[in-house]
Parts: structure tokens; sequence; C-alpha cells
């Protein structure tokens, strides 16, 4: 069983706040779509920390919606020292994760795709014609 480190315990504790930052919602009037955390990258000695961000709409919100949360970085790392009583905190980048834009992207495209049903049989195990 793999022992949990504490920058993997900081990591979580800093996409949950990240989560409810988000939640409350960034006064950033650049951040307009629909934003969700998908996961932390946070190094061993606690100074940087990567945050993943599902961002969705248009191209044009998801590039101003990563501007306007790479202008509160500052202020969400205060608030992560504050909150996650760091002596000091990490230093905050947001990164684009596409992972779940591509997964919707998909979706879509598979319901568009039409699948004919598959011929009935009889009961001897042949198509009927």
């Amino acid at each position: 069983m793999a022992k949990h480190q504490r920058s993997d315990r900081v990591a979580e504790a800093i996409r949950e706040e990240v989560a409810g930052f988000l939640a409350e919602g960034v006064k950033d009037p650049r951040v307009t779509a629909l934003v969700t955390v998908t996961g932390v990258d946070l190094t061993r000695d606690l100074r940087h920390a990567k945050i993943f961000v599902s961002i969705l709409g248009e191209e044009s919100q998801r590039a101003s919606t990563l501007e306007g949360l790479a202008s509160v970085e500052g202020h969400l790392r205060s608030r992560l020292a504050r909150a996650l009583r760091l002596r000091v905190a990490p230093e905050v980048h947001f990164v684009e994760d596409e992972s779940v834009a591509r997964a919707a992207r998909i979706e879509t495209l598979l319901s568009q795709i039409h699948i004919p049903p598959a011929p009935p049989s009889d009961p001897d195990g042949e198509a009927s014609r």
C-alpha cells in the first residue's frame, strides 16, 4: 500500500479550496465560462502548484477565462495560505485541461452517428431475408 505524502494531501486540499473559490464566483469579468478544477500538481517542496481546470465554452470564452484566472492567482495564493495555514503558500498557475472538452466533443459526435438496427433473426439463428 502506497504511503500518502504530505504534498498529495496538500494538493487535494488546494483542489477543494480552489473549487470552492470558483464556485463562489470570481470577480474578474473575463471569467465567463464554466470552470471545473480537475486536479492539482504540487511539487514536493510545496512551492509550485499547477491547477488543472476544464473550461467549457467557445474558444474565445476559454481564452478570456484563462486570462481572468491568471489575474487572480495572487489573490488565490494568499487565500490558500490563510485557509490551509501554510507557512509559505505555493505559486499557483492555472493550466487548461482539455480532456473533459474532448470527451464532450466525442460524445456529441457519437450521438450524431446513426447506426441501423440489426436485422431480425429467425429461431434457427439465420438472418431473415
